[in-house]
């Protein structure tokens, strides 16, 4: 039974300290192949056609190389030897060769990584472009051009305030920890503030107010907007860090936090 339990323990605690690992690993494993198949690839596909009607030298090819390609462009050139031979000398046959040899490495060989490399490329040129006066114009002008769009325009806004949620260089300040009475009264919460408030609610009741974002767990970047009199809420020794762990971990308290929440228990006891 002993010898049991302490399996149980140790593969609990081996699978806390590999899963991270490997979860960040997979993921990363993930958005590389879906760059590459939905990506990098038809970006390389059309730079070897570009290259390949720019430069009449490269990739060389075999005339054996060009017979099994118009073998299997024309079964039928297997058993006419003459009409095979008169075709190896045919533009297309030569040009669908050559395409066909240099995908072999640029698309499904070790080449394939310079489509990534061409993407990434290609985004940190967009993103400078539309960093100037004239591409911040010409991209308004093509969003409103999207909004006119039936169907589109009931999709993309919310779209785009995910992708700008995500990758904005703008960031939330959070200013300091509270507990407040969330959902009900008599249960608190840990909540965010992130600014003072709306001053016409503020101005109607004649109260102090706080906006504060409640995470929610184990995904602490969603979470609830809340304003609440700030009379109503309790301030908590605890850093901005302290509370997004305790709220990931699903309320483990660590050493560090106790002190706060003994100071949430005494001020809400009164």
């Amino acid at each position: 039974m002993q010898a049991f339990k302490n399996f149980r323990i140790y593969f609990l605690r081996g699978m806390a300290a590999l899963l991270p690992t490997i979860l960040t690993i997979w993921i990363f494993v993930q958005c590389y192949i879906f760059v590459q198949e939905k990506i990098s690839v038809h970006i390389n596909r059309g730079v070897v056609r570009l290259v390949v009607a720019v430069v009449d030298w490269y990739p060389p090819i075999t005339n054996e190389q060009k017979r099994a390609y118009a073998i299997r462009q024309e079964p039928a050139l297997q058993n006419d030897p003459r009409a095979l031979a008169r075709r190896l000398d045919d533009p297309d046959i030569i040009r669908g060769t050559r395409i066909e040899v240099a995908e072999k490495y640029w698309v499904t060989g070790r080449g394939q990584i310079a489509g990534i490399i061409i993407a990434i490329i290609g985004v940190v040129f967009i993103g400078a472009f539309l960093y100037s006066v004239m591409g911040r114009t010409m991209y308004r002008l093509f969003e409103n051009a999207l909004m006119q769009l039936p169907l589109v325009r009931k999709v993309y806004p919310y779209i785009k305030q995910i992708t700008d949620f995500i990758l904005a260089n703008r960031q939330i300040s959070f200013t300091k920890v509270i507990a407040l009475q969330y959902p009900r009264k008599g249960t608190w919460s840990i909540g965010l503030v992130t600014g003072s408030g709306l001053a016409k609610i503020g101005q109607a009741v004649d109260k102090e107010f706080l906006t504060v974002f409640v995470p929610t767990s184990p995904t602490p970047f969603t979470g609830y907007v809340i304003i609440t009199p700030k009379e109503d809420t309790i301030e908590l020794d605890m850093t901005i860090e302290e509370a997004l762990r305790f709220t990931i971990s699903g309320g483990v308290i660590s050493p560090a936090q106790r002190e706060a929440f003994r100071t949430l228990a005494n001020k809400a006891s009164e």
